[in-house]
């Protein structure tokens, strides 16, 4: 790729912004080199690990790299013998090491879900015996601690008792009534690497000493007392040791990494690599990027792009322009508009029209960053589903490239350019041609580029052109292989919309533009008037085509809104078919629920007419001393029916016909027995209000709509219902009742049966044997035992009765 066409495109403004997401200066410097390839393979390679790198920084966070500026200056270091790295510095490469091996670490977690990073991280070696070395000898100030090594502890020992003494010594001074008078100031200080006092210099020979120096006024004397030359000799000593002991320490920390040279350039080549993938992931997800397709049938499919540098996200990671003031750099921060910029087979050449300021430049120049970014491993900032081939060249003529020192005018700065474009032409290739023909006569422009373009055509180049010339408008609009589209503009105002419409040549709009943009009217009326009637009557021709196409896209959009309504309405409507169905389902339940409380209700009473037939019945046995007669029985029997009887006359209903059988339909009345809705459900009118009615259903009240309804003929039939009341005791006396084997259910009802019979034999007490199984049949028993109102006590038999497998009931007296 030339470097010229780059700077054309602003690839350059591009890179400035991923390198401002570098953690290392080795990943930014590699990014500043960042430049697109041509292997399609390497292509796919370098899209997929950002891909991959935005998954795995979306799920699990950025990538923990750290690095300081100086670490180039770290790393050559290294490189030579002998040398030891200093302290701060030792410190931040180990620091940088560990990061990235951390970074190593959680990517080698899930080297499974992202292959291609881990591939990438598995350069990384492990320094952690190293790094602990570092860590265990030099704080985080930067300092070498004294349990560096023992000769050091000894060392700073010695020299901390001889600054102690010495400061004592020098104290007696600054103390003593015969030497306190001497002194300018009442301090010890530093001179020369010595520790001395400050005297007054007209004193000097009252105390003895070596003078290292005086103020700049010479009234005081930095002294030295004899007394204490021999204890700073030995601390400059302990001094010169330290040092010699701490570039030991040094050197040897320096020299552990200096031993692994390869490994230590794998792991930062790793590092470099993971922050470059890291940078450009982050970029991506900045411009909320996709990954495009890459074709092989030349197919350039850009959908809704938008210039990265138009988003206000992107210009926020550049370094402000100093051509352009804050207020300018401000008002520019507006999402731009996405267009949609396509080349299908068989065609290759796309030549966009339209008014100026209208947008076509910058779509040009978004055809061509966008390619090249994708061939530098960076997600675009386009919809899902587009598409383009991997081009081998890429080239622009774009701008206004004339040279006073070259001699080149604008039209031949562009035909030179041209010219070179062809020698170096290799397909694929995607050539960018703004305002191609321009700067020379229009007629003969217009021509040469026509030429132009079949040219690059016939040479199998995608072709992106502008122009304004009928000549180029109308062989777009006449030669196969070449489509055309046009910018958009507000009828109106002329404002352009920055709207692609494609199949149409679009106009120029000068006349229009220039009196939108302030032109004096007067200028613009006179230039109409110079208009031949023949680019008049192309001019209307344009329009009526403009017209056409706007129309037909208002048409399109109209048609695409219906269908969206249909679409909501269609969801609406099945919103409302479930609703309905939600409440069918609920109010069945609800009749189910009250059908079955009044049928429990039923079985009450019915048990309780049972039991005092019973009772009634062990009444008259007890009273007579004898067993119950057929006759006692049968009397029984006809109280029991009667008794029934008045229940089902309580609680049931007429049924009428079947709905073949139905009345012919007629609005509904008060007393009308009817069946609501499509549930079915049967209910009888107890209130009319114009459209509305409301329905008793089984003594529950129900609003329903008349048109609803529909009135039934008859009343239906009571449900006829057989009861059997067997009234004879039982012989005998069991005290056990073996439920084991059976439903809860079933043993219920055997418990149920037994209950009653032991109430005939005035037996008071049973064992319930059910077993231990899951213990679901014991706790059903339990649970029916402890509500039954002939039922005193119920409790787990002891261990040597059957422990939980035996339940014992007590009867109430």
């Amino acid at each position: 790729m030339q470097s010229g066409v780059l700077r054309a495109l602003e690839f350059d403004r591009i890179i400035d912004a991923v390198r401002s997401f570098a953690l290392t200066p080795m990943g930014d410097a590699r990014l500043a080199a960042l430049t697109p390839i041509t292997d399609a393979r390497a292509v796919a390679r370098l899209l997929a690990t950002t891909t991959e790198a935005t998954l795995f920084m979306a799920k699990l966070g950025l990538f923990g790299i750290r690095a300081a500026d100086d670490l180039p200056d770290t790393l050559d270091a290294l490189k030579v013998e002998q040398r030891a790295i200093e302290p701060t510095r030792l410190l931040a490469f180990a620091s940088f090491i560990e990061s990235v091996s951390q970074t190593r670490l959680s990517i080698a977690r899930s080297a499974i879900t992202y292959p291609l990073l881990d591939a990438t991280s598995a350069l990384v070696v492990s320094f952690q015996r190293e790094t602990s070395d570092v860590r265990r000898a030099i704080d985080p100030s930067g300092e070498v601690v004294d349990a560096a090594s023992p000769a050091l502890r000894g060392i700073r020992d010695r020299l901390r008792k001889q600054r102690t003494r010495l400061r004592g010594e020098l104290e007696s001074y600054l103390r003593g009534r015969d030497t306190a008078k001497y002194l300018q100031d009442q301090v010890i200080t530093e001179r020369n690497g010595r520790y001395v006092i400050v005297m007054k210099a007209e004193h000097r020979g009252n105390i003895p000493g070596i003078v290292h120096g005086a103020s700049t006024s010479g009234a005081s004397l930095f002294l030295e007392p004899l007394s204490t030359v021999e204890i700073n000799n030995d601390i400059v000593a302990l001094h010169e040791q330290e040092a010699e002991e701490v570039h030991r320490i040094l050197l040897a920390l320096t020299d552990a990494f200096r031993s692994r040279p390869d490994e230590v350039q794998a792991t930062v080549e790793a590092a470099t690599r993971l922050d470059v993938i890291q940078a450009r992931a982050r970029f991506s997800e900045l411009v909320d990027g996709v990954e495009p397709t890459f074709t092989q049938d030349g197919t350039f499919e850009l959908l809704a792009a938008r210039h990265p540098l138009l988003l206000p996200q992107v210009l926020d990671r550049l370094p402000p322009d100093a051509d352009v003031d804050e207020g300018t750099r401000q008002s520019r921060k507006r999402d731009p508009v996405p267009v949609t910029i396509r080349l299908l087979p068989p065609s290759t050449v796309l030549l966009i029209t339209g008014p100026n300021t209208g947008g076509k430049t910058v779509a040009l120049k978004n055809a061509g960053l966008l390619a090249l970014m994708a061939q530098a491993g960076l997600r675009i900032p386009v919809a899902q589903g587009s598409r383009l081939p991997v081009f081998q060249s890429v080239f622009a003529d774009i701008g206004d490239e004339q040279s006073i020192e070259a001699s080149l005018s604008t039209f031949s700065a562009h035909i030179t350019n041209i010219a070179s474009m062809d020698r170096e032409l290799q397909t694929p290739a995607l050539v960018l041609l703004d305002e191609v023909g321009s700067g020379t006569d229009p007629i003969e422009g217009g021509a040469l580029g026509v030429a132009i373009i079949d040219h690059l055509r016939t040479r199998g180049a995608t072709v992106v052109a502008t122009s304004h010339y009928d000549a180029l408008k109308t062989y777009a609009s006449t030669t196969p292989g070449v489509a055309c589209a046009a910018f958009g503009f507000d009828a109106t105002s002329f404002a352009p919309t920055y709207q692609l419409v494609y199949g149409t040549p679009g106009r120029s709009l000068a006349l229009e533009v220039a009196a939108r943009l302030g032109l004096d009217p007067s200028i613009v009326a006179n230039a109409r008037r110079n208009i031949s009637t023949r680019d008049a009557q192309l001019a209307e021709h344009l329009a009526k085509i403009d017209r056409d196409v706007r129309a037909l896209e208002h048409d399109t959009r109209a048609l695409a809104r219906e269908r969206e309504e249909l679409t909501a309405l269609d969801s609406r409507l099945r919103q409302r078919e479930d609703a309905l169905r939600q409440r069918e389902e609920s109010s069945r339940k609800r009749l189910s629920d009250a059908v079955e409380a009044e049928v429990r209700q039923a079985r009450r009473e019915i048990d309780e007419i049972i039991d005092g037939l019973k009772q009634r019945t062990e009444r008259i046995a007890q009273g007579a001393g004898r067993l119950v007669t057929t006759g006692d029985t049968g009397h029984a029997r006809r109280d029991a029916r009667a008794a029934v009887d008045l229940i089902m006359r309580r609680h049931g209903e007429p049924s009428g016909p079947s709905p073949s059988e139905a009345e012919p339909k007629r609005p509904p009345a008060v007393g009308d027995r009817v069946s609501v809705g499509a549930l079915g459900i049967e209910g009888t009118v107890t209130e009319v209000k114009g459209e509305n009615l409301v329905v008793d259903v089984k003594g529950k009240r129900m609003r329903a709509d008349a048109r609803e309804v529909r009135v039934l003929g008859g009343a239906p039939a009571p449900p006829r219902v057989n009861v059997h009341v067997d009234l004879q005791p039982r012989t005998g006396s069991v005290l056990d009742l073996n439920v084991i084997g059976c439903t809860v259910d079933e043993a219920i009802t055997r418990t149920e049966r037994f209950l009653d019979e032991s109430l005939l034999t005035d037996q008071r007490s049973f064992r319930l044997i059910h077993g231990h199984g899951t213990g679901q049949l014991r706790r059903g028993l339990t649970a029916y035992l402890r509500q039954h109102p002939l039922v005193a006590s119920v409790q787990a038999a002891p261990p040597e009765h059957g422990g939980g497998g035996v339940t014992l009931v007590e009867l109430k007296d």
